[in-house]
């Protein structure tokens, strides 16, 4: 859609971006409960899955409150991501898995941080402020998985 303001075309972009992020983690969170063997990574996969879909429901509904379409499918580059991951087997894939979800949420946080300090709806701000702490909890428990899987 075309915005008059560019402001509030940032704001939606960020909305496109934000369901990007959850569709991609949910679809490699699948990948690796399939997967792999390993129990944290299994833990975190799960993990992943549940913050992701909760996410991306609430967000859903914020896109539809402010009319904003977003994806209900993943972009070329996450599929991209899920293929080169599923082509891993044993501690390659645990390794690769927790990469790409450390990778993921240091942008996932840098790309929330700016919206919550830039946005020009206040709604979409909260939204973007609330999701913070979990992001950052989240990288935490990637951090805790991959070390784990590094002395494997």
């Amino acid at each position: 859609a075309k915005f008059d303001n560019k402001k509030l075309e940032k704001d939606a972009q960020f909305l496109v971006d934000a369901t990007e992020i959850n569709l991609e983690e949910i679809q490699l969170g699948q990948l690796a409960q399939e997967k792999s063997s390993n129990a944290d990574v299994k833990e975190l996969a799960k993990m992943m899955i549940t913050a992701d879909s909760n996410s991306l429901k609430s967000l859903t509904a914020l896109a539809k409150t402010k009319l904003v379409t977003i994806p209900d499918s993943v972009n070329a580059a996450a599929q991209d991501a899920y293929t080169q991951l599923n082509g891993k087997s044993g501690s390659d894939f645990n390794k690769t898995y927790c990469t790409m979800m450390v990778d993921g949420h240091k942008k996932a946080i840098a790309t929330f941080e700016k919206e919550s300090t830039e946005s020009r709806d206040m709604d979409i701000k909260d939204w973007s402020t609330a999701m913070l702490p979990d992001l950052r909890k989240h990288l935490d428990h990637v951090f805790a998985c991959q070390k784990k899987c590094e002395k494997m």
